[in-house]
């Protein structure tokens, strides 16, 4: 298999997501880090639609971060992320991708959505967080007891939620969910994926 390339954006919860299964998977790519005010022309020639992250590997195009996950994983998945119950795992990661995402870009740039205050958005969210503190109830990780690809997916997202406020976040009656989000960033596979190029 020749080296991929992976067009990526450090901050970006779909890009860390991808970066961190293609790491874990020990599948060799090269990074390159976007400008989103600058994107290359190579990357939307790839992938007309100019978001983040693109692979482009074996003379393939993967432009969405849970294919690329997906992908990566089918190469090698040495501590078992894909579950056997796919189904849990896939209707979590949609409710993150379709709900929870819509709120917390609502609460992240509340002044773009002035027909409410941000902490109307921050309660829509704290639904989704509710059910994952839930969850975290009766184990350490989400949908089994060891890291899988649901908190992979997901997590990226809550950090960047809990990022808006920290304060508040750190205050918030989610004692699980704080716990294992502190346990996700001080993961060496993510402490690596997030260093500066």
């Amino acid at each position: 298999m020749s080296e991929g390339v992976l067009y990526s954006f450090r901050r970006c919860p779909y890009a860390m997501r991808a970066r961190m299964a293609l790491r874990y998977s020990g599948v060799a790519v090269q990074i390159i880090e976007v400008s989103l005010k600058a994107k290359p022309a190579e990357m939307l020639a790839l992938s007309p639609k100019g978001t983040v992250p693109v692979l482009s590997v074996d003379g393939r195009v993967i432009d969405e971060s849970l294919a690329i996950m997906g992908w990566a994983l089918a190469q090698n998945d040495p501590e078992g992320w894909l579950l056997e119950d796919d189904g849990a795992t896939q209707a979590l990661i949609e409710e993150n991708d379709q709900g929870f995402k819509y709120q917390l870009d609502r609460y992240k740039y509340a002044e773009r959505y002035p027909e409410q205050p941000m902490e109307h958005y921050r309660a829509e969210g704290e639904v989704f967080l509710s059910k994952l503190e839930g969850l975290l109830a009766q184990r350490e990780y989400l949908l089994a007891g060891h890291l899988s690809l649901a908190d992979v997916a997901l997590a990226p997202f809550v950090r960047q939620f809990a990022h808006v406020d920290r304060e508040w976040f750190g205050r918030a009656p989610y004692p699980r969910l704080q716990a294992w989000l502190q346990r996700f960033l001080e993961l060496p596979l993510f402490i690596a994926i997030m260093a500066k190029p």
